[in-house]
């Protein structure tokens, strides 16, 4: 018999036991940890350029273009693009759940690279770039001067110079969204003076892309020289043009009498932002931000860390009056999830060890099936790193549910063990063998059973079944490791540690003994008298049924639930056309809302003007609400949806913009909000 083996050599079974939870230590250092699995399928995001165009001339010059050549790629499902009239074009690529994200990027490049002969000139100097990510954002990080002393502009130089790079390259970012540029050289051409000299703006644009270049002005001395040359140099010029001054300088035309035009005669030269489209603050000060956008099968905990980790070494060289804010970070609701998933973890466990001791009234008997709860656990997130999985809330809520089964098996080897010694008088070994020899394919069916009522929704495809496929393999793992120790461990400690002893009939367990036989005395009376009326209990029955389908067709569906993430976004837009003071105006309402009247709830609001997930442009812009810890918002009317739903209401009142406020998407990269 297999378990014979076990209780007569216990220490092999230890051995086993042992490893199993080696095995489930060692996966949890290397387990990837997150609120969801990966359940976003896989995306490649192609971005463009085309400077001064239209909306609708990007749709028809450039996005229709590319889109075209977007056929004939594996696994597609489907694409979507947005085209700005701030001159920026940006297509999403989605694939089916399970392609590789780099092979992805591969074809869809290569698409890119037929349609770029297509593009105009403007746009292939510029670049199509192309980048495999997710399309909502991990984390903002904003940078701002708490002292007012700084502008917007410098700020934003100051940040894309020294973070951009860094963070770009750090390991599991997939790309970055920039609310801000660097300094540039600005030529504002006056068309009067460019018509008196018989100038077009493009002759103004030759003149200085041919006198602002970069040369290699040649070497003395370099071979073959002759024989007298006793030196050699690197000749270097200055070619490269740093000031106002020195554009200002530029010749842009000359005359026939000798004289020449120059660029300062024709425009104004000033050093200024490369890009005024999006303007950021934050809580009012002046500011600017970097949003992290994560790369397909990346792991949220470990980029963020990585991320910050990074940023806390620029920010010890920061400018004075620089500081640093996140307002948005899904990171922390993905630790308080997973945090408060364990604690139930915990809780069930002492909870099962509290009832099994409370009925089996012995502690030795309560210690075999308890021990058991470990090693099953453990093995089972060992289970989890060989299937490639992670921890998140949904493999750990399947392990609370297996928790109570898992210690069912064990419960039923001690209790047939204490009968055998009680009614045949048998030692433990003797006792346990036979025990062993009862129920040991009863073990192995029950688990089969029970893995079979799990094991289809293995094979749930899409994105739902990937939540469903790690939570029915984590309960089937669980449920086979149970067994394993059931028929290996348990025996071996049944064999050891179990004694003869007597029932309780004084005391706090002999109290509850006497009401545990009472209500089993008066179930088994009702349960007789049910049955001498088939026909009552039947329909009893049927109502019931019809309430629970009742119940269940009342209640609300949805692909996974609406929790409080502890943030709020906010998208306000203007009439086409509407300038940048407009949206400014607008913008310091939202946040004076939510300075004042949620100034309980509102820790820091970052807005972007120019910026919003429907297309950019200077009627658009976007607020990042980072509300206050959940432990400072107490109640239903403190919630990130009901703060959502009063500033919709409320700040909807402004009749110069369309407004509305929404909650994070439930999964990262299903969409930008939730609804």
């Amino acid at each position: 018999m297999f378990s014979r083996f076990f209780v007569r050599r216990p220490v092999f079974a230890w051995v086993i036991a042992i490893l199993i939870m080696l095995a489930g230590v060692l996966a949890i250092r290397t387990l990837p940890v997150g609120q969801y699995p990966d359940v976003a399928p896989p995306a490649v995001k192609i971005s463009a350029t085309y400077t001064g165009a239209s909306a609708e001339t990007l749709e028809n010059s450039v996005t229709q273009v590319i889109e075209q050549q977007l056929t004939g790629l594996d696994h597609l499902l489907y694409f979507s693009s947005t085209s700005s009239s701030d001159g920026s074009v940006s297509i999403t690529v989605t694939f089916e759940q399970g392609t590789d994200p780099d092979t992805a990027q591969v074809q869809v490049q290569n698409k890119v690279q037929q349609a770029e002969s297509r593009l105009p000139s403007e746009v292939q100097q510029s670049g199509v770039t192309v980048e495999k990510s997710q399309s909502s954002f991990l984390l903002i990080l904003a940078v701002y001067d708490k002292t007012n002393r700084a502008t917007s502009p410098d700020i934003s130089d100051w940040l894309v110079s020294n973070m951009q790079d860094p963070l770009a390259r750090v390991e599991g970012v997939g790309s970055l969204q920039v609310f801000g540029a660097e300094y540039a050289m600005r030529v504002w051409m006056d068309p009067t003076k460019l018509a008196s000299y018989s100038l077009m703006p493009s002759d103004v644009q030759s003149a200085i892309e041919a006198q602002n270049v970069q040369v290699s002005a040649g070497k003395i001395g370099a071979l073959p020289s002759s024989n007298a040359q006793q030196l050699t140099a690197t000749v270097r010029a200055q070619s490269r043009l740093q000031t106002p001054d020195q554009f200002k300088a530029i010749i842009v035309k000359s005359q026939a009498d000798g004289s020449v035009v120059r660029l300062s005669d024709v425009a104004r030269v000033e050093m200024g932002s490369e890009d005024y489209t999006a303007t950021a603050n934050l809580n009012g000060h002046p500011a600017a931000g970097i949003a992290v956008m994560m790369a397909p099968g990346a792991n949220a905990l470990d980029t963020a860390t990585l991320v910050k980790s990074k940023i806390a070494e620029f920010q010890r060289q920061m400018p004075q009056g620089y500081d640093i804010a996140y307002p948005k970070d899904s990171t922390e609701f993905i630790k308080i999830s997973v945090e408060d998933v364990i604690q139930t973890l915990f809780e069930a466990i002492i909870l099962v060890v509290c009832v099994m001791y409370l009925f089996l009234q012995n502690f030795r008997a309560t210690l075999i099936p308890a021990v058991a709860v470990p090693v099953v656990l453990l093995g089972t997130f060992g289970v989890l790193a060989l299937f490639g999985y992670s921890i998140n809330t949904l493999t750990l809520f399947a392990m609370v549910l297996a928790i109570g089964l898992l210690v069912d098996d064990a419960i039923v080897v001690v209790e047939n063990v204490e009968r055998i010694m009680r009614d045949e008088g048998l030692p433990a070994r003797e006792a346990t063998e036979k025990s062993m020899g009862e129920i040991s394919g009863a073990l192995v069916a029950i688990a089969l059973v029970l893995s079979a009522v799990f094991l289809p929704m293995a094979f749930f495809g899409g994105s739902t079944g990937v939540i469903y496929r790690q939570f029915s393999v984590t309960i089937i793992s669980a449920m086979m490791l149970s067994v394993v120790v059931a028929l290996t461990l348990t025996p071996a400690l049944c064999g050891a540690l179990l004694s003869h002893s007597k029932p309780h009939t004084k005391g706090f367990f002999g109290a509850f003994n006497r009401l545990w036989g009472r209500t089993e005395a008066g179930y088994q009376r009702r349960v007789l008298g049910g049955l001498r009326r088939g026909a009552v209990m039947m329909g009893a029955y049927a109502l019931i049924c019809g309430a629970m389908a009742l119940a269940m067709w009342k209640l609300p569906g949805s692909f996974l639930p609406v929790e409080d993430q502890g943030e709020i976004m906010v998208q306000y837009t203007l009439p086409a056309g509407a300038t940048a003071v407009r949206t400014a105006e607008v913008r310091r309402q939202v946040t004076d809302w939510f300075l004042t009247k949620e100034k309980a709830n509102t820790d820091v609001i970052f807005t972007v003007d120019g910026f919003s997930f429907s297309g950019s442009g200077q009627n658009a812009g976007m607020a990042f609400v980072s509300l206050k810890n959940w432990s400072q918002r107490k109640g239903d009317d403190n919630t990130a949806q009901a703060i959502a739903l009063r500033a919709t209401k409320e700040l909807g009142t402004i009749r110069d913009a369309t407004l509305f406020a929404m909650t994070p998407p439930s999964v990262d990269g299903l969409g930008q909000s939730n609804g």
